[in-house]
């Protein structure tokens, strides 16, 4: 919208001072004689914007203006500031929005708490892309216009029809009761109901969106912390998850049930080593991180796992001892 292109336009000069028609060009994603255009619109809309011809011109705004923002702590302000570095916003189709709001909140700051609030965020890195062993984690991309029209249905109240691509099955069209949105390290979900059944859709999975006319079927409120814990529960203890008893070093004890679905009981042997029984989601699952865990784990039940890790050692010890076939 033109409108908030003007506010940007403004707020660009009020925080980076001069700049030239090109720089607010690609800045704004738009061509050099659009900004042209706006620039001539906010002289006549009274806006004091003048232009300095040169190799080092370009567009400016008269010192002191902007408006007020009163009442805002430092700590506040920083808040704001590493809300804006979050990126929830980005799942749920908002980015540029978040963006643009903090851009508008940081320009009507007063001066001080402007200037050592951004400062303070300066120092401040949340989320960053990689961790300290160079693995990525950056979030999943969700296409905008399916954000739009999935945060339009749960905000409206509205049925959605999506496009779902499932684990190893084929896109189908299902109609869905949207309730809330939820995002957890970086990857979003739709809480919906469809018929009588609550369902959990991962973002990234939808294809294709489209808001329907037709009102929702679900309650006027809802407790979404409650829901997500509630569909939690049900995913760590239902389908085709396997338990599996061991014997574990206490120095291992938190990076292994970090990686299992749940703990569902524990107790302390004779030799001071701990007994777990943990859940983890497929057979897949269990055996890589009882394997990641190994020399500091030892499986106690079921004894195919025993017999499926046994034999991977043996091999990997080939390997390295000579006694490997490939050898």
């Amino acid at each position: 919208m033109r409108a908030d292109r003007l506010v940007s336009l403004v707020l660009l000069l009020r925080q980076r001072g001069r700049m030239t028609a090109e720089a607010l060009a690609r800045e704004l994603e738009v061509s050099t004689r659009t900004v042209l255009r706006d620039m001539e619109a906010l002289s006549t809309a009274g806006v004091p914007v003048y232009a300095e011809r040169g190799r080092h011109g370009g567009f400016a705004l008269l010192p002191d203006f902007r408006t007020a923002l009163t009442g805002l702590t430092h700590d506040e302000a920083l808040a704001l500031l590493v809300a804006g570095s979050r990126r929830g916003a980005q799942l749920f189709g908002l980015g540029s929005a978040l963006a643009s709001a903090v851009l508008k909140v940081v320009d009507a700051l007063p001066d001080g708490v402007r200037q050592t609030a951004a400062g303070a965020a300066q120092r401040l890195l949340v989320d960053p892309e990689t961790d300290l062993l160079a693995r990525p984690v950056a979030p999943e991309e969700v296409p905008d216009a399916v954000a739009t029209q999935v945060r339009r249905a749960v905000f409206g109240g509205h049925r959605l029809r999506i496009r779902y691509a499932a684990v190893n099955q084929p896109p189908k069209w299902r109609t869905v009761d949207p309730i809330g949105l939820v995002t957890v390290k970086d990857q979003g979900y739709l809480l919906a109901r469809r018929g009588s059944e609550d369902r959990t859709y991962r973002l990234s999975r939808v294809l294709a969106a489209e808001q329907l006319d037709e009102p929702a079927r679900r309650p006027d409120s809802v407790d979404l912390d409650r829901a997500w814990r509630e569909r939690e529960v049900r995913f760590r203890t239902g389908g085709d998850t396997t338990e599996v008893l061991v014997r574990v070093d206490p120095a291992r004890r938190e990076g292994l049930a970090a990686t299992a679905l749940t703990v569902t009981d524990e107790g302390t042997d004779a030799g001071g080593r701990l007994r777990m029984t943990l859940v983890f989601q497929d057979v897949r699952h269990a055996k890589w991180a009882v394997w990641e865990h190994a020399p500091g784990v030892e499986v106690l039940a079921p004894e195919w796992l025993r017999a499926a890790l046994g034999e991977r050692a043996r091999e990997v010890a080939g390997l390295y001892d000579g006694t490997s076939p490939e050898h």
